[in-house]
């Protein structure tokens, strides 16, 4: 795909302003990080099916391409979690999430832009808090080409205070390694629903009118959604056939705001 996927995006915010922050700050000083603390904690990671572990100071010259998830998804009758996998455009694969949380995120930093590669229960760190030793492992990590992510994901509702103290050591090791970190704990309200009218346009669409060669011509030009779909014949079916394209990322839209007609939308590249 063209680097040009995403611009829009890139330019105007990054991906976490559509969540709705999470305050570490509360429980960052329950942590040990007193002097020499990155040769105290310790990561651990997967590569060819076996753990190897490390004091997190050299975490970040693990190259991301060897690495392998801590551990396989499991479901239980009982667990509140349901495993599943999320085709991703950006990548071209298939991703494991084990809740409708995490299948939304991945779903986000699909269309956010940029985005070269995402790996779920990325590493296990082993921290010290100024009671005991502890163990977290992170949610995803996430490579765009404009940074990388450590991600936590977890409802809001659901975060109890041993998890605020686990999100801070991650955080930590996250700013030590020169990444990026985020609690996916809720979205701002329009995230759902403009996510979910781009996500049922994945299918594969006929376009027996012709209708997206002119939609990619007049998106040169500028224009919102709603002058895009008006300037054509058959606007009803022009309106089906942008929501495609810009799942398919041959046309982008700034997820920032919720997706109406007055939504600037902008060329991408991409293929379908």
């Amino acid at each position: 795909m063209s680097d040009a996927r995403g611009s829009l995006w890139s330019h105007s915010c990054t991906w976490t302003d559509l969540l709705v922050p999470v305050s570490l700050d509360a429980r960052r000083g329950d942590l040990d990080l007193s002097d020499g603390w990155p040769d105290r904690w310790t990561a651990t990671w997967k590569y060819a099916g076996d753990e190897i572990a490390g004091p997190v100071r050299h975490l970040r010259q693990v190259p991301v391409a060897s690495r392998g998830p801590m551990r396989g998804f499991t479901w239980r009758r009982e667990q509140r979690h349901r495993p599943g996998l999320e085709p991703l455009v950006s990548t071209g694969r298939l991703h494991g999430f084990e809740s409708l949380e995490e299948d939304q995120l991945l779903v986000t930093l699909d269309f956010a832009g940029d985005l070269v590669e995402v790996l779920s229960q990325p590493l296990r760190i082993r921290f010290r808090t100024a009671e005991k030793w502890r163990k977290h492992t992170p949610d995803f990590f996430a490579v765009r080409r404009v940074g990388t992510w450590l991600i936590d994901v977890r409802p809001r509702d659901l975060i109890e205070p041993e998890d605020l103290e686990s999100f801070a050591a991650a955080e930590e090791v996250a700013l030590l390694c020169g990444w990026h970190y985020a609690v996916a704990a809720e979205w701002r309200p329009h995230v759902r629903s403009t996510l979910n009218a781009l996500y049922g346009k994945r299918r594969p669409t006929r376009d027996v009118l012709g209708i997206q060669t002119e939609l990619l011509a007049h998106a040169e030009e500028g224009g919102t959604f709603g002058e895009l779909a008006a300037a054509q014949r058959y606007w009803p079916v022009a309106r089906a056939q942008l929501l495609h394209l810009l799942w398919h990322r041959r046309l982008g839209i700034d997820l920032a705001q919720p997706l109406t007609d007055s939504s600037r939308v902008v060329p991408a590249g991409g293929v379908s």
